[in-house]
C-alpha cells in the first residue's frame, strides 16, 4: 500500500496542506469583521462577541486553527476580495455578494427599523409612515441598499449616508435628521453606549438573517462544506442556540 504523505506552504495568508492524492485541506482561516456591537467588538485587544464564540467553536469541531482581525468595513471586506482573509462577518445576503461569496447557514436573527426621538410619535407600521422623513443610515452597507428601495417607494424621502453607527445616531439626537435606519441590536447597543437617553426604536421594517461569507475564489467548496456541516451540528444539537441565548439573541429558523 502507497504511504500518503503531505507538504504545507502559505498561500497569502491562508496555511494549507495538500495530500499528494489531490486533496486540498484547510488548517487555518482568517476571518474578518468590524465593530459591530454587539454582534462584534473588541475587549482587551480580543475580537468578541457571539459570532466569534460561534464560529471559534465550529473551528475546534472541524480541527482548523481560526483568527480574527476586527477592521473598517471597507477594508476588511477589500481582504476577503484580494485573498488576505477567508471570510467576512456578521453580514446580510443580497445577489451582489451572492457572485463571490460562499454562505454559511444562519448564525443569528435580528431586524431593520428605525429609530426616533422620544419626543416623534412615530409607531411604525409601513413605509408611508416615514414620508417627508430625513433618514441617516450607515454605508455603503446592506443596510443602507435596503433604505434606497424603501426611497423608491415614496415621493419624499432624504437618505443621510454616514460612514459609521454612531454619527447617524448624535445627529438624530441633535435634531439634524428625523430618524436613523438601523440594526435594531446595532442601534440598541449604540444608544446604550454613548448614552442617548432621547431616543427610541419606532418599529420594524423587515427580519433578517446574519451570515458568514466565505470567498469563492480563496476557498474550496469542499471545505467550507464541512464548516457548515458542522455549524448545522450545533443549530440540531442546541448548542447554537445556548450561545445565542447567552447574548439574548435570536435563533434563525433554518429551512
Amino acid at each position: 500500500m502507497m504511504k500518503s504523505f503531505s507538504v504545507f506552504w502559505l498561500v497569502g495568508w491562508v496555511l494549507v496542506s495538500i495530500v499528494f492524492s489531490g486533496q486540498a485541506r484547510a488548517v487555518s482561516l482568517v476571518f474578518n469583521t468590524q465593530d459591530f456591537q454587539p454582534f462584534s467588538y473588541k475587549v482587551e485587544g480580543e475580537v468578541q462577541g457571539p459570532a466569534v464564540e460561534i464560529i471559534k467553536t465550529v473551528c475546534q469541531k472541524i480541527g482548523i486553527n481560526c483568527s480574527f482581525r476586527l477592521l473598517p468595513w471597507t477594508r476588511a471586506q477589500k481582504e476577503v476580495e484580494d485573498g488576505s482573509a477567508n471570510a467576512m462577518f456578521v453580514i446580510g445576503k443580497n445577489a451582489a455578494r451572492e457572485k463571490w461569496l460562499y454562505f454559511s447557514p444562519p448564525l443569528m436573527k435580528t431586524e431593520y427599523g428605525f429609530f426616533v426621538k422620544n419626543d416623534n410619535p412615530l409607531i411604525y407600521k409601513n413605509v408611508s409612515d416615514i414620508e417627508g422623513y430625513k433618514v441617516g443610515v450607515y454605508g455603503p452597507s446592506n443596510t443602507s441598499k435596503t433604505l434606497e428601495k424603501i426611497k423608491d417607494q415614496l415621493k419624499d424621502l432624504t437618505i443621510d449616508l454616514r460612514p459609521d453607527d454612531e454619527s447617524g445616531f448624535k445627529k438624530l439626537s441633535g435634531d439634524r435628521i428625523t430618524a436613523v435606519f438601523s440594526n435594531k441590536d446595532v442601534g440598541n447597543a449604540l444608544i446604550k453606549k454613548i448614552n442617548l437617553t432621547n431616543l427610541r426604536y419606532a418599529g420594524k421594517y423587515k427580519e433578517l438573517n446574519y451570515f458568514i461569507g466565505f470567498s469563492k475564489q480563496f476557498n474550496s467548496k469542499e471545505e467550507v462544506d464541512r464548516f457548515n456541516s458542522a455549524l448545522m451540528q450545533m443549530y440540531t444539537d442546541g448548542s447554537l442556540k445556548a450561545i445565542l441565548d447567552k447574548y439574548f439573541m435570536d435563533l434563525a429558523m433554518i429551512k
